[in-house]
């Protein structure tokens, strides 16, 4: 209750706020045309149409999607969906707040995604197995049933639900490498009896992530913001976007001026295979579609360590590499060298520096003074008493946990005062002393 207060003298009033943020919407609107807010009450207003240059474009074709919990005087949920761009910049491409994870507002949340953000088809969306999303994600006119789109599992949570039942590291482990598995093969020898689920036919569309871990640093990112009035969470996630646009743009801005091509995490991978690439003996075996094969020996050439076939023209490999990260793989760069071939028409175009400068393209404008906001003329909003916290006692934690959120063993535990290893809050040598004078 005190840090309620203390957060409504620096913010404002806990209840106007929530009526504040459609005019602050507004603002936003008018200061940049083709932004497009959502404010569903009882009935549903829909704002402005798709603007065909946003962002998401030029990142890779998948969208991880999570929900965190407010904490703040009122509960709720923020829903958010992470994109990648070609340099493995994390972007966030959508937010919603939502009265809780379930499967109306998963609905709404993935409704306004796929008609404002993400409407290409072919999309891959990545998420745990939470019944909202899974029941929003088959709804017949959500437009995210295949073809139009595809869900992958984050590894991480089916892991965790796995060892539920199956207790021991060995069957952890097996189940990982089983879903990280590039080829069919390499899947059927760690875990056949996953054959069922087939979560090895992703065909690339999982550009290696296995994951919702960027989700998770957003989550992270924001978790200062969960505590305070809904408005100002809004304007502080507006904020810190724009400050990331406005850094990563001039990071894009400024590798393009020293005439690269491509991105900087590209780059290294290709100095990283070229390098592994010196081990591979090649033989073409049909010259006119590009098709090699590739024997793989140490370093010493004393050893064998098997073949593999390479097609350059559909850009496979044996391996997996190649088509599941849409990069040349050291077999693919050892053919290319071998037949007097560029490398670069074989990568994927969102790794080109000129999609991942076409993300941060859109400059941001600071909101207009609240003095010249727009009248606002729709339904008051105030917040459902029903998710009002408990006034008295301390809040108890809804979270389930999982092995995930277990600490690490090894990892030392700090003092909650000074952040240093070694001792307690109770011990710490910095307890008691006058402010500023912590350094002396």
């Amino acid at each position: 209750m005190a840090k309620q207060k203390a957060v409504a003298v620096i913010f404002g009033n806990w209840d106007e706020s929530y009526n504040e943020l459609p005019r602050w919407v507004l603002g936003v609107q008018l200061t940049m045309p083709g932004t497009v807010a959502v404010l569903r009450t009882c009935p549903v207003r829909v704002g402005a149409q798709h603007d065909e240059s946003q962002a998401f474009r030029h990142c890779k074709p998948l969208v991880s999607i999570d929900g965190t919990h407010l904490y703040g005087k009122y509960g709720g949920t923020l829903l958010v969906a992470i994109a990648q761009d070609g340099n493995s910049n994390i972007l966030p491409v959508a937010f919603a707040l939502v009265e809780g994870e379930n499967a109306e507002s998963w609905s709404f949340f993935l409704s306004h995604l796929r008609e404002h953000v993400t409407p290409q088809p072919g999309l891959l969306v990545i998420s745990d197995r939470h019944n909202g999303i899974k029941a929003a994600l088959e709804a017949p006119d959500g437009g995210w049933l295949p073809s139009a789109a595809y869900r992958g599992f984050c590894i991480r949570h089916v892991a965790a639900n796995f060892t539920l039942t199956f207790k021991g590291k060995d069957a952890r482990r097996l189940l990982v490498n089983a879903a990280y598995a590039k080829t069919e093969v390499e899947f059927d020898y760690w875990f056949d009896i996953l054959r069922s689920e087939n979560p090895y036919c992703d065909e690339g569309r999982r550009f290696g992530h296995m994951t919702t871990n960027i989700s998770e640093c957003v989550n992270s990112i924001l978790k200062g913001v969960r505590n305070l009035l809904v408005c100002s969470l809004v304007k502080a996630t507006y904020g810190r976007l724009a400050e990331l646009f406005v850094r990563k743009g001039r990071e894009a801005e400024a590798q393009m001026g020293t005439g690269q091509q491509f991105s900087q995490y590209l780059v290294k991978c290709i100095e990283a295979n070229l390098k592994t690439a010196r081990c591979f003996t090649v033989t073409v075996y049909d010259r006119d579609n590009s098709e090699y094969t590739v024997a793989e020996t140490t370093p010493t050439g004393s050893f064998s360590l098997g073949t593999y076939r390479v097609s350059l023209g559909s850009q496979t490999c044996d391996c997996g590499y190649f088509q599941a990260l849409h990069f040349p793989c050291p077999r693919a760069l050892a053919c290319c060298a071998y037949s007097r071939l560029t490398w670069q028409p074989y990568v994927h175009q969102v790794y080109r520096l000129s999609s991942v400068f076409g993300v941060y393209q859109m400059g941001f404008t600071p909101p207009i003074p609240e003095g010249f906001w727009p009248p606002y003329a729709g339904p008051t909003v105030i917040p459902d008493p029903n998710m009002r916290r408990a006034k008295e006692g301390r809040p108890r934690s809804t979270r389930i946990r999982t092995n995930m959120d277990d600490a690490d063993p090894n990892r030392p535990k700090r003092c909650g005062l000074c952040r240093q290893p070694g001792h307690t809050r109770r011990s710490c040598p910095q307890a008691g002393r006058p402010t500023g004078t912590a350094g002396n």
